[in-house]
């Protein structure tokens, strides 16, 4: 549903949080300098004062957001991210062909460190690298030279599918960070998918977002 006159796009809103659908360029949180201070959480503040923020997408990335409202619901959704209890699955478009692996679901398994010397930019690449892994599996048709991804993110380090994609040669189409210039409008990456159980209801918590590339 759409917020009147407010710019922000609910899928959903209780006593205890919300999801919300983030646009592609909007930031997640506030940045460094007062041109950065327009972003998604804000907007959402200024209607619901209890908003807290328990994870964040790119300012490139489109799709599913969760906010919790109130500090009881933002602890058990903070828990429930750090144990893994949190399932997210997003869709893009990379470049290159890249065919089903053995099984459906293949596995990208590298540690991601801050690549200093280029910062923000991540790497695999970096001696004290985290653990990381995600998931993927082509889906349907795609641009010629390109291939439709779904990916679930097993663990959560910041531009970990940018990074993952772009160690096995198939950066995200119009990845300005980390791929090659490709005329692209946007990054083609979309949260599609968020499933957790309702801090309060304890209800299982199941949300789809359909990408628009």
């Amino acid at each position: 549903m759409q917020t009147e006159g407010s710019g922000l796009c609910i899928a959903y809103l209780d006593d205890a949080l919300l999801v919300l659908e983030k646009p592609a360029g909007l930031l997640s949180v506030p940045g460094r300098g007062a041109d950065k201070q327009d972003c998604l959480s804000a907007r959402v503040q200024r209607i619901h004062g209890d908003a807290l923020v328990v994870h964040r997408l790119d300012m490139a990335t489109s799709g599913l957001m969760l906010m919790a409202r109130g500090k009881t619901a933002q602890l058990h959704l903070n828990r429930a991210f750090a144990s893994g209890a949190v399932h997210k699955r997003y869709q893009a478009l990379v470049h290159g062909c890249l065919a089903a692996a053995p099984g459906g679901w293949g596995l990208i398994d590298l540690p991601i460190a801050l690549d200093w010397p280029n910062r923000p930019r991540r790497s695999t690449g970096v001696d004290g690298g985290k653990a990381s892994a995600t998931r993927w599996k082509p889906l349907g048709k795609a641009p010629p030279g390109q291939t439709r991804l779904e990916l679930e993110p097993v663990t959560g380090r910041s531009h970990q599918l940018r990074v993952h994609l772009l160690a096995i040669g198939h950066p995200i189409v119009g990845d300005t960070l980390y791929g090659p210039a490709d005329g692209a409008n946007r990054l083609m990456l979309h949260a599609t998918q968020l499933r957790f159980t309702h801090p309060v209801s304890r209800q299982p918590m199941r949300f789809e977002s359909t990408a628009a590339f």
